[in-house]
C-alpha cells in the first residue's frame, strides 16, 4: 500500500476522518437535506435508468442508498472515493447493485475507462480542488463515459443571503467559466443552479449525438 501523502484537495477529508470517523460528517456536506437535495437534481436531469453510473468521491454510499430509495433502476453502480474508512463503511451498507473502491481519480484516471461507465457524477467532491485539478478530472470522466458526466459546484452567482457563507475548507467556482469550458466539449449542456438559490450549481454534460445518427 503506498504511504505517499493525500493530495492537497483530499487533505480536508482526511482531517475529517480522522475527526468523526467514517461518518455522514467526514463528508463535508452541511446538512442531510442539502445532501439529498443535490442528489435529486441528479437524478432529474441524468435518469440513470438502465445504466453503469460511477460516482467520483462517493463518501459512505449516500448516492447509492439514495437512488435505490427513488427506487431509480440503474445497472449498477460504483463508489470510488480516496479515503479507505469511507469505502469500508459504504462496503458494510450491502447495497443492492453497488460496489465501492478505494482509489484517487485525479491521479489515476485511467481507472475510469476500466470501469466503462454510462455516467460518473460528482456530487461536492470537486469543492476542495482548483480549477486546474476539477476540470482536469472532470474531461477524463466524460472522455470515458458512455453517456456523459454530471457534476454540482459551489456557484459565485448566487443569491446574497449567501454572501457571509464560510465556505472553507470548500470554495466558490467561477460559473460562467464553468458553463464555458463545459460547451467547449459539447453543445448538449445543462444547467441549473434554482434548488438553492445560486449557492450550489450543477452542469450535466452529454455526449454529442453521432452526425450520421
Amino acid at each position: 500500500m503506498s504511504t505517499e501523502r493525500p493530495a492537497d484537495y483530499l487533505e480536508p477529508y482526511r482531517d475529517a476522518v480522522q475527526t468523526y470517523g467514517a461518518s455522514f460528517e467526514a463528508t463535508l456536506w452541511g446538512s442531510r437535506a442539502a445532501q439529498q437535495m443535490r442528489f435529486d437534481v441528479m437524478i432529474d436531469l441524468a435518469g440513470f435508468e438502465g445504466c453503469t453510473v460511477v460516482d467520483a468521491g462517493c463518501g459512505q454510499g449516500d448516492f447509492a442508498a439514495h437512488l435505490l430509495e427513488r427506487a431509480v433502476p440503474f445497472r449498477s453502480f460504483i463508489g470510488i472515493d480516496g479515503m479507505a474508512p469511507m469505502v469500508e463503511a459504504a462496503r458494510s451498507r450491502a447495497l443492492a447493485r453497488s460496489t465501492f473502491e478505494v482509489a484517487d481519480l485525479v491521479r489515476e484516471p485511467a481507472r475510469l475507462v476500466a470501469l466503462a461507465p454510462d455516467w460518473v457524477t460528482f456530487s461536492g467532491t470537486l469543492n476542495t480542488m482548483d480549477d486546474a485539478t476539477a476540470q482536469g478530472v472532470v474531461r477524463a470522466a466524460f472522455d470515458a463515459a458512455a453517456q456523459g458526466v454530471i457534476f454540482n459546484f459551489l456557484s459565485d452567482r448566487h443569491h446574497a443571503r449567501w454572501a457571509a457563507r464560510v465556505l472553507a475548507p470548500a470554495r466558490r467556482f467561477d460559473t460562467l467559466a464553468w458553463l464555458d469550458w463545459s460547451l467547449g466539449l459539447s453543445s448538449r449542456v445543462q444547467f441549473t443552479q434554482t434548488y438553492l438559490d445560486g449557492h450550489d450549481a450543477t452542469i450535466l454534460i452529454r455526449h454529442d449525438e453521432d452526425a450520421a445518427a
